[in-house]
């Protein structure tokens, strides 16, 4: 994504009967002789660049809120940091960042085009042209869209991320993939898709709906790229993702880290740790997550805005 301006517009496009769209999104706004595909891979590229910039400013909130939702052993956000640091130093709150961090270009990039596709899909869908303004409804689509092909490498990823968070035992992403192998079959890595599916779908819906419909208010008239709009909106946004997807994320988390004997199916996750700790266990680990929402996808979406403009101009 780049800088808002305003888009040309055509007396002959037919427009969904969808909310206004005040202006163009940076994704929406490329020339209109730009390719799909060209676009398409832009929105690639600049995904992985938002997702490395998400990961290194989110990691140790991620790493506690793992902590918090797999195990009873903390009793708050703050103890699970005291501990951490006691037992490890800084260098314990980026344990397990390895694994998302070399998985992250390919997972945010997906998602990240994904979205794109679904933006090109909602367009046919309705027969508007490639430079045409999106409506909300068709912005929420599209998000929604991005978690599908997102999951096939998100799911494994984080099966792997998991396994390091909560083992101490596993020294990184090699070892935690020999663990998995060992004790419950490679297929096992896929353990958690539909978990992490019923969980990005509805996140990414508000996730950017949420990022488009600030960004569209809170952008200048003359299209100017301003770098705070970008990273309030994308806090915000990621804010709003978590509020939808934290309970399937605590299930996820627990259907991910089970070790041989333990429930892994969604149901029976479900009826234990509701069981266990009622409506409230589906929403452990919501403080680190509230947490670190804010700055780790501010910096995403700066990363990605920034890193599209410069394509912009070099392609």
């Amino acid at each position: 994504m780049s800088s808002v301006q305003n888009e040309p517009t055509s007396s002959t496009k037919t427009v969904p009967p969808q909310e206004p769209s005040l202006k163009s999104t940076p994704s929406e706004s490329d020339p209109a002789n730009e390719s799909s595909v060209r676009k398409s891979v832009k929105s690639f590229l600049s995904g992985g660049f938002g997702g490395m910039a998400l990961v290194v400013a989110g990691h140790p909130f991620d790493l506690i809120k793992v902590r918090l939702q797999t195990s009873n052993e903390f009793k708050s956000a703050a103890d699970c940091f005291r501990n951490i640091m006691a037992r490890d130093g800084v260098r314990g709150l980026y344990r397990g960042m390895a694994a998302p961090l070399t998985g992250v270009t390919p997972i945010f990039a997906t998602c990240f085009w994904g979205y794109d596709l679904g933006k090109q899909i909602s367009r046919a869908v309705y027969g508007q042209s490639v430079d045409s303004t999106l409506g909300y409804g068709q912005i929420i689509f599209a998000g929604g869209f991005s978690a599908i092909p997102a999951t096939v490498l998100m799911a494994p990823g984080e099966r792997i991320k998991v396994v390091v968070q909560t083992n101490s035992q596993v020294k990184g992403p090699i070892d935690a993939i020999k663990l998995i192998y060992r004790e419950q079959g490679l297929a096992s890595i896929f353990r958690g898709t539909a978990a992490t599916l019923a969980r990005d779908v509805p996140g990414s819906m508000a996730y950017f709906g949420v990022y488009e419909f600030l960004k569209r208010k809170l952008s200048s008239n003359d299209g100017g790229f301003n770098p705070l709009t970008v990273m309030f909106a994308g806090g915000i946004a990621g804010i709003a993702n978590w509020v939808v997807a934290i309970p399937p994320d605590v299930v996820k988390s627990r259907i991910q880290s089970a070790r041989p004997g333990e429930p892994t199916k969604v149901g029976a996750v479900v009826a234990a740790l509701y069981r266990e700790e009622g409506i409230k266990g589906f929403f452990r680990g919501l403080g680190p997550v509230m947490l670190r929402a804010f700055p780790a996808n501010a910096a995403c979406f700066l990363g990605v805005e920034v890193s599209l403009r410069l394509m912009n101009k070099l392609f």
